[in-house]
């Protein structure tokens, strides 16, 4: 079954009913799938109300008529580099109330997926509603993206939503394509203020209380190189600039009231360079290092901006039918002395294990959703889908391919299969089981010994070099994340079949995948839980 409407005839439904039912954990999300119009099993849908209730939901739904102010309000926030951990709903060391309180507001999705353990391919599977590799964006471009970007033949969300009379614009980070014809108005934008590339200096001058501790990607990453646009002219802001996206998110939202509208902020936070100004500063004191506390300012810089636009929601009567969605493009990175935290999770940014792709998650709308948590995977592929049903339209390509139910049935664990590529790296979450097959590297010697100190910063390959399967052969690794959430245990040989069941699959799901469109420059040698492997990203 699969139900499509509008947000206002779900609240008009949801109001006859809200006394009536209950949403409390597997319930939570299976309540939340019937809402967007994922595809369930008629009891999935039926277990959240009685017969009577659901026939009079359906009569209910039949009735109302949508009209453009019904229709949700959506925003769509994601960060750059957070890690699992590095939040307080997810036990992170870092005070962040204002991320905490969406939290609270909806549903936190405890085993929520990015599309890649990397920047650019990870935002262009959610902007599509279709894994990356489905149509060539498998690696991070390195500077490519100024020639070409993301295939003109895929459809973003910002096509759909704005096709269905949404305004629509993106605050912050763009990364699929710089070029005429790739960039964000290019795309389905009315507006756009951010940057084209990956990452940009938050600051234009680092006054004597300010911070800016060094990484080695930092001579990259100059204004020069990677300026801000507001539309396609160049500007030269002097603000530091999560809190100027922060201001350029809330002044779109309060534009032309009358007309739903949908905002993608980007933020570059709290991704390199590693660089705060004094006020955030002062709140990020006893920490065990500089680094500890440059990356804590930035993200109480982060939080606090969330929580200024949640403010403007409220302020201006939006919030309560505003769907937001949080989460981060990947995991946290391991080259940034220890400050940041993918705990309880494997591995970093750029890693096959749940470290690399296991992000905060979180899905707001107050005047639908009832707060709860949700423990099955659910994937940033979903976001096109969701918000577009949310919307009253359907997003293209969305449905099959990449995407199943949300909910397979009512057991406590659902048996969804998430797949990734990443050149040779073969992914399948399914289940409990999480299976991996990594390229072997060598230890030691030079090359690795200097990728292992600075991980994803220094590990460049040549352009045009296919990533291919190591001459050492690879690894195949199985882990049961319901005993093992932290990948520690490797039960191939324990359990042959499900290898071999879950390699059947990521074959047939492969099948549809296409070359990429660039090769992989980021060949990364290290070590994990004693085994040395190398990734490509």
């Amino acid at each position: 079954m699969n139900f499509k409407y509008s947000s206002a005839q779900w609240y008009h439904s949801k109001k006859a009913s809200r006394d009536k039912t209950t949403f409390k954990s597997l319930g939570v999300f299976m309540s939340i799938a019937c809402t967007f119009g994922f595809t369930l099993p008629l009891s999935a849908c039926q277990s959240q109300q009685t017969g009577d209730e659901l026939v009079n939901t359906v009569s209910a739904l039949t009735a109302a008529k949508p009209n453009s102010r019904g229709r949700p309000n959506i925003i769509v926030i994601i960060a750059d580099d957070l890690g699992y951990g590095d939040i307080g709903a997810n036990g992170g060391r870092i005070p962040t109330p204002n991320i905490d309180a969406l939290a609270a507001s909806g549903v936190r999705m405890t085993h929520g997926y990015a599309t890649a353990a990397v920047c650019a391919p990870s935002r262009a599977g959610l902007m599509v509603g279709r894994q990356q590799t489905r149509f060539g964006f498998e690696f991070n471009p390195a500077g490519r993206d100024t020639q070409r970007g993301m295939s003109v033949q895929e459809t973003t969300i910002a096509q759909t939503l704005k096709s269905a009379g949404y305004r629509t614009g993106i605050v912050g980070k763009w990364h699929l394509g710089q070029a005429e014809g790739f960039a964000p108005l290019d795309r389905g934008f009315d507006s756009f203020y951010g940057i084209l590339g990956g990452a940009t200096p938050y600051m234009t001058a680092i006054g004597p209380n300010d911070l800016h501790v060094e990484t080695a990607e930092d001579k990259l990453i100059t204004r020069d190189r990677l300026p801000i646009f507001d539309g396609r002219t160049r500007v030269e802001p002097t603000a530091y600039v999560t809190d100027l996206f922060t201001d350029k998110a809330i002044e779109f939202a309060g534009k032309e009231p009358e007309k739903p509208f949908f905002l993608y902020l980007a933020y570059t936070a709290p991704h390199t360079p590693l660089q705060a100004p004094a006020k955030y500063l002062l709140r990020a004191s006893n920490q065990p290092s500089d680094y500890h506390k440059v990356y804590t300012a930035m993200l109480t810089a982060l939080d606090d901006g969330i929580g200024r636009l949640v403010q403007h929601l409220k302020s201006s009567g939006a919030y309560e039918n505003t769907l937001i969605v949080f989460l981060s493009d990947n995991g946290c990175p391991s080259y940034i002395g220890g400050a940041c935290s993918n705990a309880p999770l494997q591995s970093w940014k750029g890693y096959p294990w749940d470290g690399g792709t296991r992000v905060p998650f979180i899905v707001s709308w107050p005047q639908t959703l009832a707060p709860g948590v949700y423990t099955n995977p659910v994937s940033a592929l979903d976001i096109a889908v969701t918000t577009s049903t949310a919307a009253g339209v359907t997003h293209p390509g969305a449905e099959g391919l990449d995407l199943v139910s949300l909910v397979q049935d009512q057991s406590p664990q659902s048996n969804r299969a998430l797949f990734w590529r990443m050149g040779p790296t073969r992914i399948v979450r399914e289940g409990r089981w999480k299976l991996i097959v990594v390229n072997r590297a060598a230890p030691g010697g030079a090359a690795t010994t200097e990728r292992r100190v600075d991980d994803l910063a220094r590990s460049m390959r040549p352009d045009g070099i296919p990533a291919t399967v190591s001459a050492l052969g690879q690894w195949t690794l199985l882990y049961d994340l319901q005993t093992d959430p932290g990948e520690k245990f490797n039960l191939a040989e324990q359990h042959p079949e499900k290898v071999k069941d879950l390699l059947k699959k990521w074959d047939a799901w492969n099948e549809k995948n296409v070359e990429p469109q660039w090769t992989s420059r980021r060949g990364v040698a290290a070590e994990v839980e004693n085994m040395w492997v190398e990734m490509f990203n």
